[in-house]
């Protein structure tokens, strides 16, 4: 198994599964309910926690961020519970926005790898990320956000709060080819 992607009940974790077996990127989407155990059986190379609605319904994220050694991208709620487990801050954002963004990549390295300066992405705005886990350094932002990427500075865990797997984020597909070629190393 290639990639493991955990299922938050987010409106957009079904496309993220479909996005990357169009990349031809062997994936497999499971309820955020499969145990630690089922998922170590799968033999992961990388695990994708997905967006979901709340972070009451985050099942196992927490235990899988902690206990499952490989690298780890997580989209929306998934980049919030990575904050929260090392310490960050997440909070209701003061103005919600659906809406394609101007990223500021301030780090090209990892799943920015080979993007350039700033990119164009789909991002929900409900709960973000607002203080930076200790461990983590930003690796991108927009006038919305302060923190919307950012990488653990030793494990190869990001965490980034736009949506690749949509239509409105154009160079989407590259992000999940880097998180994959990090996932192969």
């Amino acid at each position: 198994m290639s990639i493991v992607i955990i299922n938050n009940f987010g409106q957009y974790n079904h496309r993220i599964s479909r996005t990357l077996t169009y990349l031809k990127i062997e994936n497999k989407l499971v309820s955020n309910e499969t145990s630690l155990e089922d998922i170590k059986a799968m033999n992961p190379e990388g695990i994708i926690l997905g967006g979901g609605p709340s972070i009451e319904r985050i099942g196992n994220c927490e235990d899988i961020i902690k206990h499952i050694n490989v690298p780890i991208l997580g989209i929306c709620l998934g980049h919030q519970v990575i904050a929260n487990v090392f310490g960050g801050e997440t909070k209701s954002a003061e103005i919600e926005s659906y809406a394609q963004i101007d990223l500021n990549i301030e780090k090209e390295v990892g799943i920015f790898e080979g993007i350039g300066d700033s990119l164009k992405v789909w991002a929900s705005h409900k709960d973000e990320v607002i203080t930076l886990p200790e461990e983590f350094e930003v690796i991108a932002s927009s006038d919305k956000c302060a923190i919307e990427a950012m990488k653990h500075k030793e494990k190869e865990i990001y965490g980034i709060q736009f949506h690749p797997e949509v239509q409105h984020t154009p160079r989407g597909g590259e992000i999940f080819e880097n998180f994959y070629k990090i996932c192969k190393k």
